[in-house]
């Protein structure tokens, strides 16, 4: 029987400040030193009802890594051995930035939840690159990894910014995701608007079709849970204007980013700090704001489900409101990495028990009831 390690060094790394513990996973990671602890390998009907087809590429399962760990590219292929169906990495800016002053990252244990004011720390377009040279050989593509695209803080044509990030790294990407969403950005979030998506989404399409005529990823775009119902109309309304794969439109969403709401039950003081929530708290706002994408876009753009995810009835949930995919992040500094396969175990339990042959016959299954 495998042994679950995080249960001994979690409360060790849980002594350390936030972002130091977090450097010290990936550097972990980079070693090799996670793998194969506490993992097993599903069984044949688990990964049978687990797998699907999206965007013509194949997940083993639907559970993801969202961006957010592994910012640079460093540790992506050592991520999908956790158990992951997919990875994805950034957000990267173009130019390398610091992000915002330290302290920045803040654990709230008693609500398993995190608040981060990170502000797009990151290496570097280029050093991202040079990290994933080689990988736009079909050969060499070793699972399914999403690359997260942001713009620099400095940078006032944001649209520019996007257009480089798409240049110098689609090549690499299985699916691209255009993040306008982060709240530790001034102004990014206002690029969620009808008028200035419809242009961003336009000159982002114009430079995937430059730089990969034949076989661009498919283009995701990243939402906030904070918005109204006529923004997330509005958003609708331009992901679905020329449907997926066309010159306008997107081809996916990711549903959602972390809140600057404060749910009651998180600690007060905490509450003060400025900064994105996440994990446990943002379960509900970021499922209902899921259901409501699903529904306004008709169930037409796959869905990637995120935000609050601790175990596979939260995945299950999502899924059932509208995800084609789930991704989780916040939870593993609580739970571990072994918490992926009990993801993958359980969920394909739920799926069973429900009736349903395979994950993709869930989806949207409330909408349906």
């Amino acid at each position: 029987m495998a042994v679950d390690f995080y249960r001994y060094v979690g409360p060790l790394l849980r002594r350390l400040p936030a972002e130091s513990a977090h450097r010290l996973a990936v550097r972990a990671l980079r070693l090799g030193l996670p793998a194969g602890l506490g993992m097993a390998a599903p069984d044949k009907l688990t990964a049978t009802r687990l797998g699907q087809r999206l965007w013509g590429l194949d997940f083993p399962n639907p559970v993801g890594l969202a961006a957010g760990f592994d910012k640079n590219g460093e540790v992506w292929r050592q991520a999908l051995a956790l158990g992951f169906g997919f990875v994805e990495i950034g957000s990267v800016t173009p130019r390398p930035q610091p992000g915002n002053p330290l302290p920045r990252l803040f654990r709230l244990p008693q609500a398993e939840a995190v608040i981060n004011r990170m502000g797009f720390n990151n290496a570097g377009a280029e050093a991202m690159a040079q990290l994933l040279a080689g990988r736009n050989g079909l050969s060499n593509r070793q699972g399914i990894l999403g690359i997260n695209l942001g713009k620099n803080k400095a940078t006032e044509d944001a649209a520019a910014d996007y257009e480089i990030g798409i240049r110098r790294l689609a090549p690499f990407a299985d699916y691209l995701v255009i993040n306008v969403s982060s709240p530790n950005t001034p102004g990014l979030r206002a690029l969620q608007g009808r008028a200035p998506l419809q242009e961003l989404i336009r000159r982002s399409r114009q430079a995937l079709a430059a730089t990969l005529p034949d076989q661009a990823p498919p283009l995701l775009l990243k939402i906030a849970p904070d918005l109204t119902s006529e923004d997330l109309a509005d958003i609708a309304a331009v992901a679905l204007e020329s449907g997926p794969g066309a010159s306008a439109g997107l081809d996916g969403l990711i549903v959602s980013n972390t809140t600057i709401t404060r749910p009651a039950g998180i600690d007060q003081l905490l509450a003060k700090e400025t900064g994105g929530l996440s994990g446990r708290p943002l379960f509900p706002l970021s499922t209902e704001i899921l259901r409501q994408m699903y529904r306004l876009t008709g169930g037409r753009l796959p869905i990637i489900g995120t935000g609050g995810i601790s175990n596979a009835a939260e995945a299950y949930a999502k899924i059932r409101a509208g995800a084609s995919l789930v991704q989780l992040y916040s939870a593993l500094v609580y739970h571990g990495p072994a918490l992926v396969t009990r993801i993958n175990r359980d969920l394909a339990e739920l799926l069973a028990k429900d009736g349903f042959d395979n994950v993709s016959a869930a989806v949207g299954a409330d909408h349906r009831a």
